[in-house]
């Protein structure tokens, strides 16, 4: 999984090993106004630097780890995210892409809200489809809360289509929901995500929003429109 791609296109997993064809070892780096993750800013609308490294098999098989920096609010524990997954990556005969794995988000010991999911996408051409659920996690639960598997989900859609001169075009929608997405969020109940996007040869401008109508703290303005740009770079090892 590049990682870089979820930052880019505000949500959607999309993973190094889908376009793989042979064992290899690859890495990525990335620079951005703002890292946008469904939809919410995980740096305050500040600065994000990331980088990853991935390893694909041609059976399909793919591993990896990415880390960028992320703040919620002045002054909080939150310094870093590093996030390890692997997953399993093909394609049916009939050209229908599938990908199925599991991602566990890592932050700071103090913060003591890391986390797990396991996902699964379909595509075919440009669309895709891919579904995020709740798999574990060592954060606290409030009264009335309920952390446990399945107990949160972020699903979403997506279309990339070509322009020109290696110019693609994408379009975004996402819908997160449940108790550990509003603990972890910080917003009031589920809420949609939605964007739209420009490529080309790593760089990427991407237009963003939520339909919040209480988009939590002030500082993150996760109510609003949101413009992002951003340069990322792949290279093998």
């Amino acid at each position: 999984m590049n990682k870089v791609a979820t930052l880019l296109t505000t949500g959607l997993l999309v993973t190094a090993a889908s376009v793989a064809h042979a064992d290899e070892w690859t890495a990525n780096a990335a620079v951005s106004n703002n890292y946008i993750w469904r939809g919410l800013t995980q740096t305050e609308n500040g600065v994000a630097f990331s980088g990853g490294i991935d390893f694909a098999a041609d059976n399909g098989f793919y591993a990896g780890t990415w880390a960028s920096n992320v703040s919620y609010a002045p002054g909080d524990v939150f310094s870093y995210e590093h996030d390890l997954y692997f997953g399993l990556a093909g394609e049916t005969a009939g050209g229908i892409g599938w990908d199925f794995g599991y991602l566990y988000y890592n932050y700071d010991s103090t913060a003591e809200f890391d986390f797990g999911e396991v996902y699964g996408s379909l595509s075919a051409g440009g669309f895709s489809v891919g579904l995020n659920v709740l798999a574990n996690t060592e954060a606290d639960e409030a009264v009335g809360q309920d952390f446990g598997f399945g107990q949160a989900f972020y699903v979403s859609a997506d279309y990339s289509m070509p322009i020109r001169d290696g110019l693609d075009l994408g379009f975004h929608v996402g819908y997160h929901d449940g108790d550990f997405s509003e603990a972890f969020n910080g917003v009031p109940g589920a809420y949609a995500d939605f964007s739209v996007s420009l490529a080309k040869d790593g760089f990427a401008f991407v237009v963003t929003t939520t339909d919040l109508d209480d988009p939590g703290p002030d500082n993150l303005d996760n109510d609003e429109v949101k413009f992002v740009v951003s340069y990322a770079i792949d290279f093998e090892l």
